[in-house]
């Protein structure tokens, strides 16, 4: 895991030989605090704004890049791998789970925890005179944990815990998240799970606002957005990946989702003409 403030992240790109504002496929989590200015970055292509106090959690495999100059703004950035929480912080804060990608924004008390964990975490990150290497990394893991479920406490406080008491979509978006590329039927996801497609399809749009073919669809377009932004492979190559039987279907797919072809789509989320 690394700490670092708006400097430390331009520098460490620089060093990397990437461009800290091109578009990325992360890895890891990234945690980035925004403490004045603002900042605009995009998450999965849709566009937020970060304002003082705020926060966004971007997870492994999703579509990130900053879209404003890192000067214009201060605040911190955390980096850290999936593997280097503890089972337990990954399973109570689900770390490891898709969430609704939007800014958190701890108010009252719930801010000053997190500003104070983060302060700790960030003094302890670059402090290395009084302990040991091992002790150092365990209290460093420590405060991490404690600042992950903090978030994830804001993260449920904003959305109203909608999903949280909602075993069958939980179960139901894990399958999918599983599964997007083997079968987009919902009737698979009810035969596996063991509900019927009226209990899915309820339970989804109860969580969501949108039925549970829905939620397959956008998944797996999400899914070739992020292919065909992050790598060259061919339009009907992705679609294949996916479970389309052709790249007549994906396209068809594709355009009556996305309102345009693959690779008008690809041409443009990377700015080449198209």
């Amino acid at each position: 895991m690394e700490v670092l403030d708006f400097t430390g992240l331009a520098e460490r790109s620089r060093g990397h030989d990437v461009d800290p504002y091109a578009p990325k496929r992360l890895a890891f989590h990234e945690l980035i605090t925004v403490r004045s200015g603002t900042l605009r970055c995009s998450v999965d292509f849709t566009e937020h704004e970060l304002t003082e106090g705020a926060w966004m959690w971007v997870r492994p495999g999703q579509i990130y890049q900053l879209c404003s100059p890192l000067h214009a703004a201060e605040g911190a950035v955390v980096l850290f791998e999936p593997g280097f929480l503890s089972r337990a912080t990954v399973d109570i804060a689900r770390v490891d789970q898709p969430a609704r990608q939007l800014p958190l924004i701890p108010a009252g008390a719930d801010h000053d925890k997190v500003r104070l964990v983060l302060d700790l975490l960030e003094s302890e990150f670059r402090d290395l005179a009084d302990l040991s290497l091992e002790s150092h990394i365990e209290v460093v893991r420590h405060l991490l944990a404690v600042l992950v479920l903090r978030l994830a406490h804001v993260q449920g406080v904003q959305a109203g815990d909608d999903a949280s008491g909602n075993e069958a979509f939980r179960r139901f978006q894990q399958a999918v998240e599983r599964d997007f590329s083997r079968t987009h039927r919902v009737a698979d996801y009810a035969r596996g799970l063991g509900y019927s497609v009226r209990t899915l399809t309820r339970a989804t749009r109860t969580a969501t606002g949108r039925g549970a073919k829905s939620f397959i669809d956008d998944r797996v377009l999400l899914e070739a957005k992020r292919q065909l932004v992050h790598t060259d492979a061919a339009a009907g190559a992705i679609g294949e990946r996916l479970g389309f039987p052709d790249a007549v279907v994906f396209t068809k797919f594709f355009r009556q989702r996305a309102g345009e072809t693959p690779t008008a789509f690809r041409n443009r989320a990377r700015g080449a003409p198209t």
